[in-house]
Order: structure tokens, then C-alpha cells, then sequence
């Protein structure tokens, strides 16, 4: 399984699609994290960029895993399968690929908030726990691509355009009485941007609301997967 991940993630980096979604970061760090927090209430500030990334990053996330599953043409994806041992192994390889793509994409993005935070004079806990959010925010994101990628929705216009809803979507269930349905996207904005310690009073719960989000869609993804060639 690591072998297969290193190889879909060599031929997702050197087939230069990992720029696409790398470009949309360094636009979102040019144009929204440039201009740092200042004033008295810096440090809320600085904790509520955690929030805003993994907002942001979401959809994006979800647009790299779903390129990087896209990438191995049929042939060889049905090759892998074949001499992987178990039936399961290509689809967690790809799965851990995708993933790591997208830790890669949070080290980049979260390199300025980190900064800025550690300037303004937030406390460790603040920190490690945005970071924390945005690596759950990820796994979230690459399974929403995985359910969009080619080998659930061959077409490529109806795949996007599901990638697109879904975030869409999810984000709406997210503003209603069904946001048990979602991921919990208004929940970390508001714990976020409400200071230090609301955040830190309200990780728990958001943390326990997006594993058990990720451990659900991902079974039924492995499921589904497990039925197509």
C-alpha cells in the first residue's frame, strides 16, 4: 500500500497537476493572509485565521485528492489492482496519496498563520489545536474528492460539477437544523473567531463531529469502491 501511494503521489507531482491547486494557495496567501493581524486584538484575530484556512482550503482539498485519484490512466490503475494482494489496497493507497498531497498543501498555507500567531502573541494550545483543525478539515476535504473522482463519476463535467454541489451543499446543510449531516464548517468558524478559549472549549466537539463525518462517508466510499473495477 505505501508503494502504491508514493507512486500515485510521484506521478500527481511530476506530472505537474499539483500546481494547479498550489497556485490557488499561494493566491490565497497573497490576497487574504498577506496583511497580518494587528491591534489590540491581535491574537483573536490570529486564531480566527485557523478557521478562515480551513473554510477556505476546504473545496480545495477536496479539487487536489480528486485530480490526484484522476491521474493514473484506467490501464494502469486496473494494472495496481490487479497485482496489489488485496482488492482494498489501491483504493487506501490512493486514498493515503491524496491525503498526504493535501498535508503538503496545509504545511504551505498554514506557514503564514502559524507565524503570524506565534508574533501576536497566542499560546501554544491556540496553535497546535488550529493546526489540528485543519488536518481533520483535509481528511474531510480528500474524501468529498475521492466521492467525486473518475473512478464514481467517469464523466469529468459531471464530476466537477458534483464536487462543486457537494461543497455547496455541505456548506448549506451546515447553516441548518441538519447540520449533524455536515461538516461542522459554521461550528469552527464561529469557535475560531470568538477568541482563544472558545476555541479551545469548542474543539472537542468539532473534532469528534468531522472524525465521525470522515469515518462514515469513508466507509461508505470504501464500500461503493469495492463494488467498481
Amino acid at each position: 500500500m505505501i508503494a502504491l501511494a508514493r507512486f500515485q503521489f510521484a506521478g500527481y507531482v511530476l506530472s505537474l497537476r499539483v500546481l494547479q491547486p498550489l497556485i490557488v494557495v499561494l493566491l490565497i496567501i497573497a490576497l487574504v493572509l498577506g496583511q497580518g493581524p494587528g491591534g489590540a486584538n491581535a491574537a483573536e484575530l490570529a486564531v480566527g485565521t485557523f478557521g478562515d484556512v480551513a473554510a477556505f482550503m476546504f473545496p480545495v482539498w477536496a479539487w487536489s485528492a480528486r485530480a490526484l485519484l484522476d491521474t493514473q490512466p484506467d490501464e494502469q490503475r486496473n494494472l495496481s489492482a490487479t497485482a496489489a494482494r488485496r482488492r482494498t489496497t489501491p483504493t487506501w493507497a490512493g486514498l493515503l496519496a491524496a491525503y498526504s498531497i493535501n498535508v503538503c498543501l496545509s504545511a504551505v498555507i498554514l506557514a503564514i498563520p502559524l507565524i503570524q500567531a506565534a508574533t501576536s502573541g497566542v499560546q501554544a494550545t491556540p496553535i497546535v489545536i488550529g493546526t489540528a483543525l485543519n488536518l481533520l478539515v483535509a481528511a474531510a476535504g480528500t474524501l468529498l474528492g475521492a466521492w467525486t473522482s473518475r473512478a464514481i463519476i467517469p464523466d469529468p463535467g459531471v464530476s466537477l460539477l458534483a464536487l462543486l454541489g457537494g461543497a455547496a451543499a455541505l456548506l448549506l446543510l451546515s447553516l441548518g437544523p441538519l447540520d449533524r449531516l455536515s461538516v461542522p464548517m459554521i461550528g469552527w468558524l464561529h469557535a475560531a473567531h470568538h477568541g482563544p478559549d472558545a476555541f479551545i472549549t469548542d474543539f472537542p466537539g468539532i473534532a469528534l463531529h468531522l472524525a465521525a463525518w470522515s469515518v462514515v462517508v469513508g466507509i461508505a466510499y470504501l464500500l461503493t469502491k469495492r463494488h467498481r473495477p
